[in-house]
């Protein structure tokens, strides 16, 4: 009965009159409904103080706890082409086992004999080397024996130096002596010349007096010449001493400059042996890189370079891998305004994707089909996605995750925080505000510490 007409059908006819009016109008289930209504809102009330779990809720995806049993891509550290694949994809590896055979692609390692003539350069350089050394020994040899020669040759002509100065002062001596010799001679011969004149001596004495003059003037001149040629030696000795000096000097330094020639070629000789033994070792550090191996024990998830004779350059993936042993992990992104709330150790309950799940955000408690995690790590630099990225590992405290979970696989976190009424909750959603900031027991602790 709508009541659209302004005519008024429940004042004119009496509707109680009939048998569905009585069911319809009949008082008594106003006062079940009334009761019903009040027995509801004693519950709600009730249930407005029950306790309820804050949380913060993200959406992540399984990993692993370390980062070294992630999934990985094996490069080549060198530019090459496939040969032949020794694996499938699906297969398992154990670390070390060879998955590519590759080959070169650059024209200065395509002799396949390069190490073995890298070897042999480094032979004949070693022995040019020691050919070297032996030519430095022998020119140290010849510089020492001309330097005992230039001090035997100085010291003999220093000793003819020597004895041309005694000669020089014995030749002096000399001509003193034929000095007075002439002096006595010239007396004596005056003397006798007096007497002959005054008749007291013959001729025969004087002509004998003059003739003695004579001799001691011949005597004396020769004595000069005598001492000029003595003085004269002297001067020749030291110019030998001079020549014996400027020959060795000579000598010896060309000597030195040949050792140091040679000594300049053994530098370089070795500095080219200590290249070659570089390129050596890289030539067969190279070759071993011609196989491409397993870096740990895995599955081989795909060929990210398929066939045969396919070229590629260094750095690029060739194959991924999975490691077989590792830990399972979650991780998940919280809102930057839920960041502050969350601690390392924080409990997290979590829906894995693909399992049947009944959650009760407030009540973990009675949630089906939750795993318990606990924070390890949270990272200090947003994300790409404007997010902060937290790192969940099991908690040891709960039951274990399930062995079928795989990594990649999507999961629901929600990480449980302080409790408060249901009333208190509802009040904060509809304002929007965020869930109350709180600090874990073990932080307060380490505060209070601080403090006191």
């Amino acid at each position: 009965m709508l009541n659209i007409s302004p005519n008024r059908l429940h004042k004119s006819v009496d509707l109680t009159g009939y048998k569905s009016g009585k069911k319809v109008f009949h008082l008594r289930h106003y006062k079940h409904f009334n009761r019903f209504l009040l027995a509801f809102a004693g519950i709600a009330v009730l249930v407005l103080f029950l306790p309820w779990t804050q949380t913060v809720s993200g959406k992540g995806s399984l990993t692993t706890l370390k980062p070294d049993q992630r999934p990985q891509t094996i490069q080549s550290p060198i530019p090459g082409r496939i040969e032949k694949w020794y694996v499938s994809e699906g297969d398992f590896v154990n670390k070390g086992d060879t998955i590519i055979h590759i080959s070169e692609v650059k024209n200065e390692y395509f002799d396949p004999a390069l190490v073995q003539r890298t070897g042999e350069q480094i032979d004949a350089k070693t022995r040019a080397v020691s050919s070297y050394e032996g030519k430095v020994g022998a020119l140290n040899n010849q510089i020492a024996a001309l330097s005992r020669e230039r001090q035997l040759k100085l010291e003999q002509a220093n000793n003819k130096l020597m004895q041309a100065g005694l000669k020089v002062k014995s030749d002096s001596i000399d001509l003193e002596a034929a000095k007075t010799n002439i002096e006595i001679a010239k007396r004596q011969f005056n003397r006798i010349t007096q007497l002959q004149k005054e008749g007291l001596k013959a001729l025969t004495d004087v002509e004998e007096k003059r003739l003695k003059l004579q001799e001691t003037q011949a005597k004396l001149i020769s004595q000069k010449n005598k001492l000029l040629a003595t003085r004269n030696n002297v001067i020749n000795a030291e110019v030998e001493i001079n020549r014996v000096k400027a020959e060795y000097t000579d000598k010896i330094s060309k000597a030195r400059s040949e050792m140091f020639t040679a000594q300049s070629s053994q530098f370089d000789s070795e500095a080219q042996v200590t290249k070659l033994r570089n390129d050596y070792t890289n030539y067969e550090m190279r070759r071993d890189l011609y196989y491409i191996r397993a870096p740990q024990s895995g599955f081989i998830n795909k060929a990210l370079r398929a066939g045969v004779g396919e070229t590629f350059k260094e750095g690029e993936e060739l194959v991924g891998i999975m490691p077989s042993d590792y830990e399972m992990a979650v991780e998940t992104f919280v809102s930057p305004i839920d960041l502050p709330l969350i601690h390392i150790g924080e409990k997290v309950r979590i829906q894995f994707d693909g399992w049947p799940v009944i959650v009760f955000s407030g009540w973990p408690n009675i949630s089906y089909g939750t795993y318990g995690g606990e924070v390890v790590a949270m990272e200090t630099f947003i994300s790409d996605n404007g997010k902060y990225r937290v790192l969940l590992a099991p908690d040891p405290q709960d039951h274990p995750w399930p062995k079928e979970i795989r990594v990649g696989s999507g999961a629901m976190t929600l990480a449980l925080l302080d409790d408060v009424p249901i009333w208190f909750e509802l009040w904060r959603q509809l304002n929007g505000f965020p869930p109350n900031y709180y600090l874990p027991d073990n932080q307060l602790t380490v505060k209070e510490n601080k403090k006191g």
